[in-house]
């Protein structure tokens, strides 16, 4: 989903991670894959699930990723992210994938949204078993945001 500011687009959530497209990352037609920017997502995801869930993490699902636009070599990639839904053992982050273009050595300031989707991740214990996520000392703003999104909810339906 795109969001407004006046004119221009601008992404949703904190900013979890920021890289480079590097031409080892392309297919035949010299776009980047799918799969690294789906992994640049899961990484930068899972930072912010495990300090959400305060310990080690793993990742179960993604739901529909559609791509929207290529990311070509030298792009600046950006994942941005925000808690939807924190359960007993899991949670869920929706994590947007937006690109700036570097020209001359500059980054631009236009940006576009590249993809998006929701990823589930459950909080598990030394032996992998899945273990409760502590619900005191969540970072404040994500867990305003994740009551702001179940009230939201429950008033959709």
């Amino acid at each position: 989903m795109q969001h407004e500011e006046g004119n221009r687009q601008r992404p949703q959530g904190e900013l979890l991670l920021r890289t480079v497209a590097m031409p080892r990352d392309t297919n035949p037609n010299q776009d980047i894959f799918g799969g690294w920017i789906m992994s640049q997502m899961d990484l930068g995801g899972g930072i912010l699930a495990a300090e959400i869930a305060r310990g080690r993490i793993v990742t179960v699902a993604v739901q529909e990723m559609n791509f929207i636009r290529p990311v070509k070599v030298g792009n600046v990639v950006c994942c941005y992210g925000h808690c939807v839904r924190v359960g007993n053992t899991s949670l869920q982050l929706k994590i947007e994938v937006w690109v700036k273009t570097l020209m001359n050595d500059c980054v631009t300031e236009d940006r576009y949204l590249v993809t998006e989707a929701v990823f589930t991740y459950v909080a598990i214990d030394a032996e992998g078993n899945p273990r409760p996520i502590p619900k005191e000392g969540q970072p404040q703003i994500v867990g305003a945001y994740c009551l702001l999104r179940k009230n939201t909810r429950k008033n959709a339906v």
